[in-house]
């Protein structure tokens, strides 16, 4: 599709095949979104007219439904750079639109679908019992349903391990299997997300806590001449967004509530800046009232977490310059912006474009300060 840069579009229900000649001759625009706290999304724009194949190719799979029989169409999409296959989305088809052309012109239809957390959602198992197991035990025995569509599980056990005695409770699921996992994420204070790849057709589901260490992706390089690689980048600066999280731990005794602050002191998320973001304001969580104290815990270390990201950055970058995909929910370095916002960066979000001729990235940056705490970044 681009010279160095070679698209592979896989369609096909659980096990996906190379698509026909005629889908992607049709194929005009493909963009693919992945965000840090919510599901990765697809949007495929084709051309068509009433006589095209991908009426029945895509319209007969669109809205699938829970108690369909049919699964899911499942749509794959693999980068080739420098000879490196790297897995851009694997997801399912959720909606088909079709717009009807006229006086001449071609019609378009525009296909859009979510990553294989859509999967999980699709079937309500509450009242599933999971006796004297563990939240990572948990984790993997859902996640063994999904085999099919090469999902690992990557469970990360919570600091405080909570292991349920029979006899006192038994822990039921409610809802989708999707539901149940985000649940329990958020009562760790963990993030749950399926990656795709490393290999096509694989995907790691990760159930830990949001990582913002690592080694960081190539930099983005502003304003340096034939080195810039990026096409627009701007930061802002909110001093306002620290907040220090009080939660509230009942006690089993008195019944009353005992207020504990919760500091950003986690090491899976360093500063990132030297002048850190600044407490602003004080919140009571009353809701970890209802948990037990290791839940609370957990819940209170992620609202410290993601309320200390003041520094908030937005650009775009041609892949073809850059030389390779820039990843969400990695690091990532930036240069020749100025002493206050250069140094290391949590991408929040990607947003690839891909037309014919060009592929495009815009992405969305997060850091917990200003100044850089590194001299230099890798490039």
């Amino acid at each position: 599709m681009i010279s160095g840069i070679q698209l592979t579009l896989l369609i096909g229900p659980v096990v996906p095949l190379p698509a026909p000649r005629f889908v992607l001759d049709a194929l005009q625009t493909v963009k693919v979104t992945t965000a840090a706290g919510a599901p990765s999304g697809f949007e495929l724009t084709f051309t068509i007219d009433a006589r095209s194949e991908l009426n029945t190719l895509f319209l007969i799979t669109a809205g699938q439904s829970a108690t369909s029989v049919t699964p899911p169409l499942r749509v794959m999409m693999v980068i080739t750079m420098n000879a490196t296959p790297t897995v851009l989305f694997d997801g399912v088809m959720t909606n088909a639109q079709m717009q009807a052309g006229g006086r001449g012109t071609l019609g378009s239809m525009v296909v859009t679908g979510e990553d294989l957390t859509k999967v999980m959602d699709l079937i309500d198992f509450s009242g599933m019992v999971y006796p004297a197991m563990p939240v990572p035990a948990r984790v993997a025995l859902i996640c063994a349903k999904y085999a099919a569509f090469g999902i690992i599980p990557v469970p990360i056990p919570p600091i405080a391990l909570d292991v349920p005695i029979p006899i006192e409770r038994i822990p039921a699921q409610q809802g989708t299997d999707l539901a149940y996992l985000q649940q329990m994420a958020d009562e760790a204070g963990y993030v749950f997300y399926i990656e795709p790849g490393p290999a096509p057709g694989t995907n790691i589901a990760y159930f830990g806590p949001e990582l913002k260490v690592g080694v960081p992706q190539p930099a983005l390089n502003v304003d340096m001449d034939a080195h810039t690689n990026v096409e627009s980048l701007s930061f802002t600066f909110d001093p306002t967004k620290g907040v220090l999280p009080i939660v509230l731990i009942q006690n089993q005794a008195t019944r009353v509530p005992i207020p504990i602050p919760i500091p950003n002191l986690n090491p899976l998320q360093p500063p990132l800046g030297v002048l850190s973001t600044s407490l602003a304001n004080i919140k009571f969580m009353k809701q970890t009232a209802k948990m037990n104290p290791v839940q609370a815990l957990g819940a209170g270390l992620a609202e410290a977490a993601k309320s200390q990201d003041s520094v908030t950055g937005h650009g775009t970058l041609d892949v073809k310059r850059y030389g390779r995909l820039l990843k969400a929910r990695q690091l990532v370095g930036v240069r020749g912006v100025g002493v206050a916002y250069d140094g290391l960066y949590f991408v929040r979000s990607v947003t690839s474009t891909i037309k014919r001729g060009e592929m495009k990235q815009d992405f969305d940056l997060t850091r917990n300060g200003l100044i850089s705490i590194t001299p230099v970044v890798p490039v």
